[in-house]
C-alpha cells in the first residue's frame, strides 16, 4: 500500500512502472537491476564506511534518506548553515549525529571517511577542493562547477590527490542507460547521424519557485557566509530557496536539467569530452518572478561531428526522452524504458519518382524493380521493436552504492572529476552561448570560452 502523503512523483512513478512490469506486451522485457545490500543486512566491520553531509537541503535529505539504507554505511555529522537542516538531519537518520555550521569541522574530524555535498553551486568548488586536501572521498551533486574556472580548479585539486570523487548525475549508474550503451555498441542503429533530447516542467516547483522555512532569519541562517563568492546583498529567503533561478548562485536549467541528459547521453555513447560547438538560444516567457537565467533553453551541439538537439522548458511539460538516431533505426531512452525501433533503410517499394515517368517507361521500371527486389516466399523481412523496462534512470541508490563500493575497493568511478567537468562545461557553453547571443566553444590552450567568429 504506497502512503501518498509521503511518497514523491518519482517514487510513485517508479512503483507504477514496476507494477505494470507483471504484464508487460510482446516484444518487452523486463531489466533485472544490480542487487543492492540494504541496512538491515550484517556487514563486515571493515566494510563500514561513515560519512558526513554538507548541504541538507532537497537534494541533501534525497541523499541522506537513500545513503543511511545502505549496508555498511553510517552517517555520523550534518554541516548545514541553516539550522533547521540540523533538526532535520538527526530526523533522517534516527539517532543523534553531529551537527554544525561550519563544514570544516567535517573535514578535522578522523571518523569520517567520505563527505556528500549538496551545497548551492556557487559552494561547489571550496567544499570539493577542500574535502580532498583533507583526505576526503567525496560525492558532489550534479553539476559539478559553477562556471569553467572553479571546474578547472576542483579537477586540478582532485587530481593531486588518491581521492575518490564522483558527481550526481545518476545516469551513468542507470541498468537503462547501461542496455542503450550496449545497443549503440553493438551497431544495432547503424552510423548515428543525429541525437534528440527533451525535458520539460510546467509548474511552479518544477520552476524552482520554492516556499522559504517559515522560521527562515538572518538569526537561523548564516547569510553571509552563504553568500560565499557571490556580490553581497541584504537577508533574501527567496534567494535562499531559489537560488537556482539567479546565475550568481545557480546555473539554471543547464546545470540542472541539462546535465542530466550530457551526462546520459556521454555514458551511453563511451565518450567524455567537451562539445567542439555550442549554439543557444531561449529566454525568459513564463517565470517572470525576478530571475535572471532563462526558462526556456534549447541548445545545439556538436559532439564528434553530430548534431546534438536538446531543449529544456519550464513553461511546457513534456516526456524526459532521449532519441539517438541512425541509419538502421533509432534508439529512445525513457524515464522507465529504452527502445529500439529498428529501419530498413532501403526503399520497401518502387520509388513513387517514377510516377513522373510516362507509362511505358514507369511500368517497365516497376516490372523490373520487383524482379531484383522481391524476397522470397517465408524471406521477408520482419524487422521488430523492442523496449527494455526497468528502473527510474535517475534511481539514485544504485549510485550511492557505486559511489560507497568505491570508498571501499578504492576502484575509479564512472563519473569521476573529469567526467564531470566535461558535462559541466558543456552546461557552462550553454549558458555562456545565450547570454552572449553567439555561437560558443571551449578553448582548451587557455582554459576559458571563446566566442566562433
Amino acid at each position: 500500500m504506497i502512503n501518498k502523503a509521503v511518497v514523491s512523483r518519482r517514487e510513485f512513478l517508479q512503483t507504477t512502472a514496476g507494477a505494470a512490469g507483471a504484464s508487460l506486451l510482446a516484444g518487452s522485457r523486463l531489466l533485472d537491476a544490480e542487487p543492492i545490500p540494504s541496512a538491515s543486512q550484517a556487514a563486515p566491520a571493515s566494510d563500514q564506511v561513515r560519512f558526513g553531509i554538507v548541504g541538507v537541503g532537497m537534494e541533501g535529505s534525497g541523499l541522506l534518506t537513500t545513503a543511511i539504507q545502505l549496508r555498511g554505511v553510517e552517517c555520523v555529522a550534518a554541516a548545514d548553515l541553516y539550522d533547521g537542516r540540523h533538526e532535520l538531519a538527526k530526523e533522517i537518520v534516527g539517532k543523534p549525529i553531529r551537527t554544525t555550521r561550519r563544514y570544516q569541522e567535517l573535514l578535522d574530524s578522523k571518523d569520517i571517511d567520505a563527505i556528500l555535498v549538496a551545497v548551492p553551486d556557487h559552494w561547489h568548488k571550496q567544499v570539493v577542493v577542500d574535502a580532498v586536501a583533507a583526505g576526503k572521498d567525496v560525492y558532489c551533486e550534479k553539476p559539478m562547477s559553477h562556471n569553467p574556472s572553479d571546474g578547472v580548479a576542483m579537477v586540478a585539486a582532485a587530481k593531486k590527490t588518491d581521492r575518490i570523487v564522483q558527481i550526481g548525475a545518476q545516469r551513468t549508474s542507470s541498468v537503462l542507460c547501461a542496455k542503450a550503451k550496449e545497443l549503440i555498441a553493438q551497431g544495432a542503429i547503424g552510423e548515428m547521424n543525429l541525437i534528440e533530447a527533451t525535458y520539460g516542467r510546467n509548474d511552479p516547483t518544477g520552476a524552482w519557485e520554492y516556499p522559504p522555512p517559515p522560521d527562515l532569519s538572518p538569526q537561523t541562517l548564516d547569510w553571509d557566509t552563504w553568500l560565499g563568492t557571490a556580490p553581497k546583498k541584504p537577508f533574501d529567503p527567496l534567494a535562499f530557496a531559489r537560488w537556482r533561478c539567479w546565475k550568481e548562485y545557480g546555473t539554471g536549467v543547464a546545470g540542472d536539467l541539462l546535465v542530466h541528459l550530457i551526462s546520459g547521453m556521454q555514458f551511453v555513447l563511451g565518450i567524455n569530452q567537451v562539445p567542439s560547438k555550442v549554439s543557444a538560444f531561449g529566454g525568459i516567457y513564463r517565470w517572470k518572478d525576478g530571475r535572471n537565467m532563462p526558462d526556456v533553453h534549447p541548445v545545439l551541439f556538436e559532439y564528434e561531428g553530430i548534431p546534438v538537439y536538446m531543449r529544456l522548458s519550464l513553461g511546457c511539460e513534456s516526456p524526459e526522452v532521449t532519441r539517438f538516431q541512425g541509419s538502421k533505426g533509432a534508439i529512445e531512452l525513457r524515464e522507465f524504458s529504452v527502445s529500439f525501433s529498428p529501419q530498413a533503410g532501403v526503399d520497401l517499394s518502387p520509388s513513387y519518382y517514377t510516377a513522373s515517368y510516362p507509362a511505358r517507361l514507369r511500368n517497365e521500371y516497376v516490372k523490373k524493380w520487383h524482379e531484383e527486389h522481391d524476397p522470397a516466399p517465408g524471406q521477408e523481412p520482419a524487422p521488430e521493436s523492442i523496449t527494455y523496462n526497468g528502473d527510474d534512470y535517475d534511481d539514485l541508490r544504485p549510485h550511492l552504492w557505486k559511489f560507497f563500493e568505491a570508498v571501499r575497493s578504492r576502484q575509479p568511478v564512472v563519473q569521476d572529476i573529469v567526467f564531470g567537468h566535461h558535462a559541466a562545461l558543456a552546461c557552462h557553453l550553454a549558458n555562456e552561448s545565450y547570454f552572449r547571443k553567439s555561437p560558443v566553444r571551449w578553448d582548451e590552450a587557455s582554459q576559458s570560452i571563446k566566442s566562433l567568429t
